[in-house]
């Protein structure tokens, strides 16, 4: 997302760069939830995991576990997250799919193959797994908070984005995004841009 600034010299046209600096710094709040805030439940997204040979050495064995254990949801998730840790997406969305084909009910496990779906550029399937989260527990605020993310800067839709996030706060108006930032700091930074975009 670009920044916007403009510097001129006559009154009229400083008032107007004024107000493109003020968007730019939105944009600027708003950008940073791209890069680094599509939140996984209780893991932290690590970008050199995958190059581990432990954790190539753990996905193996798991791997096995789940041969010999194919009816249990719990291998199939452990399993999922090594994948997910070693930015192996496409094999931990297929196991967390195994998983929620014995036990559905698990919301944590559909937001962490939501981020997965969007990290493979599926976007509108993690807004289906996001949902699917959310409808089986009502008070799910990271679901809310990656349908957000996905919605603005892949779908690229605001007012979808302002929803999720508002839905986020009436759960818990102090709701954080991984980096610390505020959900209502977003969200304010997000209505703003768009009063000033005129939108």
């Amino acid at each position: 997302m670009e920044e916007k600034h403009s510097q001129f010299k006559n009154s009229a046209v400083i008032w107007v760069g004024g107000v493109f600096l003020v968007i730019g710094f939105f944009i600027g709040i708003v950008v940073g939830v791209y890069k680094s805030d599509l939140t996984p439940t209780g893991r932290s997204m690590s970008g050199n995991a995958g190059k581990t040979p432990e954790l190539k050495s753990r996905i193996a064995e798991l791997k096995n576990l789940v041969r010999q254990n194919p009816d249990d949801p719990e291998s199939w998730i452990v399993l999922g997250n090594a994948c997910f840790d070693a930015n192996q997406y496409e094999e931990s969305i297929q196991a967390y799919q195994k998983a929620l084909a014995i036990n559905p009910g698990n919301a944590d496990v559909w937001t962490d193959m939501g981020v997965m779906y969007r990290l493979s550029d599926q976007p509108r399937e993690a807004i289906r797994a996001f949902d699917k989260a959310a409808e089986i527990d009502p008070m799910h605020e990271i679901s809310r908070i990656n349908k957000g993310i996905v919605l603005l800067h892949d779908l690229k839709d605001s007012q979808g984005a302002i929803r999720a996030w508002e839905a986020v706060l009436v759960i818990n108006p102090l709701a954080t995004l991984s980096s610390g930032q505020s959900v209502d700091e977003m969200l304010n930074a997000l209505k703003k841009q768009g009063q000033s975009l005129g939108n």
